[in-house]
């Protein structure tokens, strides 16, 4: 099969390096029929979910060249169920935050509690 040409939102080798090991883990944890048997590649996987979140379109109208949308899609709902999206984003976190020389955990948080100001417009609905 030909590699497919990469989309600007493709995880990079590095970052796919880091989340590999906890995608790997978690298709381990699960057996049961066509565990063993993977269809579709999971770094394809992320690369799909990946592409729905940077353009904005709806899952069906994934391009052909990524595994079907159901397939992605019920990827995405049982690794944002179980915690595993925020488990990625964690470890993607701390190595961005470790490259600037910061700690992995951030020590101190602002909290923005802006109010967005209206006014009330007085409609005249007896037309």
């Amino acid at each position: 099969m030909i590699p497919r040409r990469a989309y600007h939102s493709d995880v990079s080798d590095a970052r796919w390096a880091l989340i590999e090991p906890v995608l790997v883990a978690w298709r381990a944890a699960r057996p049961g029929p066509g565990a063993a048997a993977r269809v579709h590649d999971p770094r394809e996987i992320v690369n799909a979910i990946l592409y729905v979140n940077r353009t904005g379109i709806p899952w069906e109208y994934l391009p052909h060249d990524f595994p079907p949308f159901k397939t992605v899609y019920d990827y995405f709902a049982k690794w944002e169920a179980d915690g595993t999206t925020e488990q990625v984003h964690d470890l993607l976190r701390d190595a961005t935050r470790r490259a600037n020389a910061r700690t992995a955990e951030p020590s101190a948080a602002v909290v923005d509690a802006q109010s967005v100001k209206t006014s009330s417009i007085l409609m005249d609905t007896s037309w």
